[in-house]
């Protein structure tokens, strides 16, 4: 082996721990980032499917009879 390679070698050796802690570090934070996203990404797709299924529900509407007051008024309109 050339000098330049064992000394590579004891560099890496001797920095060994931290750049395994420093790639543990740094898949725990990949992992994390990509449970975010697909976590976020299920909601979405859970509230659109969501969104969709409300829209196609009926909606129900309450008609309002008036009559009774227009009756009213008019006969109070025509009592005076």
């Amino acid at each position: 082996m050339s000098q330049a390679k064992v000394d590579r070698y004891k560099e890496e050796k001797a920095n060994r721990k931290k750049n395994m802690k420093k790639e543990k570090m740094m898949r725990m934070v990949r992992r994390t980032v990509v449970g975010v996203i697909a976590l976020a990404l299920v909601g979405w797709l859970g509230y659109s499917a969501y969104g969709i299924y409300d829209a196609k529900k009926p909606v129900e509407t309450a008609e309002v009879d008036y009559t009774a007051i227009t009756d009213y008024q008019s006969n109070l309109m025509t009592t005076e």
